[in-house]
């Protein structure tokens, strides 16, 4: 039987580490083409992972891959990648929005460089990757942009302690809000998704290391992910999802495999009442 992506391209941003890697293995085992986009093209003592050691880990799981250095803030080379893409593998059917920066401080901590970064790549970022990929989805028989943000809960306490992540999040949920309604016509299937749990990437190692050993592993986004993006664009569009109600609907009902320790108490992700 023909796996769902098999054939299919996937461009994914962020993708030399963390959930970004998982999603490109994830679509790799279907036979995918996967398009591994990151900054990252040399390693980093404390951030494993490149660009080209994801791609090899691509191909040894089976898919097709093109490894693109790229920083999603700069316009011109985002839709240079999305051409080069398309020249590759002949089309553009999956948007993976990945890349993210955060920074978890107060508003009288959060140097105005670190709200700069966090705008350029969360929300402008976003935008940048879906405006370059539109016109390419439009051609493809099953367009997907999965956006990986949360839902828009207005609680103040997820504003109170971390004003600008939050503003700089909520960015790109807010891509998935207008960009599902303007393009539905078009067929372009376009959502979020979020872990109900914290997941053990760097960020969460960083700001969270009490959190670690209650996360789930990244592979619990990257299979309800690939659950997402395998499905009819026009059946599912402009939603806020999680990842595990995700894998329930679709049949999943042991999540003890993905838990980094599973006599560990589960701690909630940010932005979930």
């Amino acid at each position: 039987m023909e796996h769902p992506l098999a054939g299919r391209t996937v461009f994914i941003t962020g993708a030399s580490r963390g959930i970004g890697r998982a999603i490109a293995l994830r679509c790799a085992r279907d036979g995918a083409n996967v398009v591994v986009a990151a900054k990252s093209v040399e390693a980093h003592p404390r951030l494993p992972g490149t660009i080209f050691s994801v791609a090899d880990e691509v191909r040894e799981a089976g898919g097709q891959v093109l490894a693109i250095p790229l920083d999603i803030r700069n316009e011109e080379a985002v839709r240079e990648a999305m051409a080069e893409a398309v020249q590759q593998f002949g089309g553009l059917d999956v948007l993976v929005n990945n890349a993210s920066a955060i920074n978890l401080s107060a508003t009288l901590a959060t140097a105005m460089r670190r709200f700069d970064l966090m705008h350029e790549v969360n929300a402008r970022g976003t935008f940048a990757c879906c405006q370059a990929a539109i016109p390419y989805l439009r051609e493809s028989d099953n367009p997907h942009i999965l956006t990986l943000s949360p839902p828009l809960n207005l609680d103040p306490r997820w504003f109170a302690p971390h004003l600008a992540y939050t503003m700089a999040k909520y960015g790109m949920s807010l891509c998935t809000l207008g960009l599902a309604e303007e393009f539905r016509d078009d067929g372009i299937a376009v959502n979020s998704l979020w872990p109900r749990t914290t997941i053990l990437t760097s960020a969460v190692e960083t700001f969270f290391p009490e959190a670690a050993r209650g996360s789930r592993r990244p592979e619990i986004v990257a299979d309800a992910a690939h659950c997402v993006v395998s499905g009819p664009s026009r059946a599912r569009t402009g939603q806020f999802l999680l990842d595990e109600d995700v894998l329930r609907a679709a049949g999943v009902t042991d999540f003890a495999a993905y838990a980094v320790d599973p006599a560990e108490s589960l701690v909630p992700d940010l932005f979930l009442d």
